[in-house]
């Protein structure tokens, strides 16, 4: 798993790119609570399109990512989600949580 950040405007986002699963998660989940302690965003994007493979580590990643954010009073969206993480985050109910940007949707 490797992720690539960006930052402008109290912005930040976040591409993952590889499997994410229970060997991967740890590190990923360290890597993102680093990465938004040090930008303190207002809005986080996580850019799943370069994601191969997820299991229910994806969820953990996920809903560790809101409470850092819910714990900023800020937001995240999570975009670009290939079809089998999508029905990993389906299958969990995530969507109730997060906001998973549909392709095609502005």
């Amino acid at each position: 798993m490797d992720i690539k950040m960006q930052t402008a405007d109290r912005n930040l986002l976040l591409e993952l790119s590889g499997e994410l699963d229970h060997h991967a998660a740890k590190n990923a989940i360290r890597d993102l609570e680093l990465a938004v302690d040090a930008a303190l965003p207002r809005r986080l994007l996580l850019d799943f399109g370069g994601v191969t493979f997820m299991d229910s580590s994806g969820i953990a990643l996920l809903l560790r990512a809101k409470r850092c954010m819910d714990a900023l009073d800020g937001s995240m969206q999570v975009c670009h989600v290939p079809p089998q993480a999508k029905r990993v985050m389906d299958a969990a109910g995530i969507g109730r949580l997060i906001h998973i940007k549909q392709e095609g949707t502005v």
